[in-house]
C-alpha cells in the first residue's frame, strides 16, 4: 500500500514557523488596539496633568500635576453630574433588567407569531437615541405633550406639569425613556442565555412539583448568571457614559439638575476649552467604569458556568 505523504504547509517552505505566522496574523489587531484605545488612554491622562486652555494660549501648558483632581474633588459641579449618573444609572440597570428579564421570557416561549413579538422587543433599541429623545420630548411637552393630556383627561391632574422643567420630574422622564428604549437590549441578551438552557431541566424540575418561582430562582436565574453579568457591565457602561439623551431632553437642565458626568466632560472640553481639567474628569470617569466593571465581575462571575 503506497505512502501517504503529508500536506505541506505552504510557510514550511521557508523559514517561518507557527509561532511566526500566529504572531504576523495577530499584529494588526494589536496594532489597531494600541493606535485606538490604548494611545487615547494614555494621551488624555497625559493632559490631565497639564493646565491646557485653549482659551488662554499666552499661558502655554504648564505642568500642574495633581491640581486638575484636586480641583475636580472641590467642584460642586462635578459631584452634582456624578451623583446624578450614578442614580440614573442604578434606577435604570436595575429596572431594565427585571423588563427584560420578563420580556426574554415571554419571547422564549412557543408561540403564534413569536417572530414578530421579537422583532418588536428590539424595535426600541434600534432607533437612534437621539431620534427617541426628540420624540418623547414632546411628549411631555408642558403645554400640548401627550402625558398632560392623558393624566389630565383621566382627572389625575388639574394643570399640566412641567416635566422637563422640574428637576424631579426631569430626572424621572429621563429614567422612563432609557428603560422604554433599553429593557429590549436587556432582553435580547438575556434571550439568547435562556435558548442555551436545556427544556429538559424545566420538564424535570415540573415533574418534581416546582412552581414557576421556584423554577425561576433555582434553574433560570443561576444558570443565566453569567450572561447577566454581560448585560449588567454592558448596559451600565453606557447608562453612565449617556450623553445623547440627556442632552435631547433637557440639555442639562433645569439648572444642571439632568447634567450627567459626559456632558459636564463635554461642556468643560469644548465649550470652555478647558482640556486639561476635562481630560482629568474623563480619567476620573474612566475609573469609575473600571471599579464598577472590577465589582460587577467578583460578586457575580462564576467560572463553573
Amino acid at each position: 500500500m503506497p505512502s501517504v505523504k503529508p500536506l505541506k504547509r505552504p510557510w514550511r517552505t521557508g523559514r517561518w514557523t507557527d509561532k511566526q505566522v500566529a504572531c504576523l496574523l495577530i499584529l494588526p489587531p494589536v496594532l489597531f488596539l494600541l493606535i485606538f484605545t490604548l494611545y487615547p488612554i494614555v494621551r488624555v491622562f497625559w493632559m490631565s496633568l497639564y493646565h491646557i486652555s485653549i482659551t488662554e494660549p499666552w499661558l502655554g501648558s504648564p505642568f500642574v500635576g495633581l491640581e486638575n483632581y484636586t480641583t475636580a474633588f472641590r467642584d460642586h459641579r462635578f459631584w452634582q453630574s456624578l451623583g446624578f449618573t450614578l442614580s440614573f444609572s442604578s434606577i435604570t440597570v436595575i429596572f431594565e433588567l427585571i423588563i427584560g428579564l420578563y420580556l426574554a421570557i415571554l419571547a422564549n416561549k412557543a408561540f403564534r407569531f413569536r417572530g414578530f413579538v421579537r422583532a418588536a422587543i428590539l424595535f426600541p433599541w434600534a432607533l437612534p437615541t437621539i431620534t427617541n429623545a426628540l420624540t418623547w420630548r414632546w411628549m411631555f411637552n408642558q403645554d400640548y405633550g401627550l402625558f398632560n393630556a392623558i393624566l389630565q383627561a383621566l382627572g389625575f391632574i388639574q394643570k399640566p406639569l412641567n416635566w422637563l422643567g422640574d428637576g424631579k420630574l426631569a430626572f424621572t422622564a429621563i429614567c422612563i425613556v432609557a428603560i422604554w428604549k433599553t429593557s429590549s437590549f436587556m432582553a435580547i441578551i438575556l434571550l439568547a442565555g435562556l435558548q442555551s438552557i436545556p427544556g429538559s431541566l424545566y420538564e424535570a424540575a415540573k415533574i418534581d412539583g416546582a412552581n414557576r418561582t421556584q423554577i425561576l430562582f433555582r434553574i433560570t436565574m443561576p444558570l443565566l448568571r453569567n450572561v447577566i453579568l454581560v448585560s449588567l457591565v454592558l448596559r451600565t457602561l453606557s447608562a453612565m457614559q449617556a450623553f445623547d439623551l440627556m442632552y435631547g431632553l433637557t440639555q442639562g437642565g433645569p439648572g444642571n439638575e439632568t447634567e450627567s458626568l459626559p456632558m459636564y466632560i463635554h461642556t468643560t472640553t469644548f465649550i470652555d476649552m478647558q482640556w486639561g481639567y476635562g481630560s482629568a474628569l474623563g480619567v476620573l470617569l474612566f475609573i469609575a467604569l473600571f471599579v464598577l466593571s472590577f465589582v460587577y465581575v467578583k460578586v457575580l462571575y462564576d467560572p463553573d458556568r
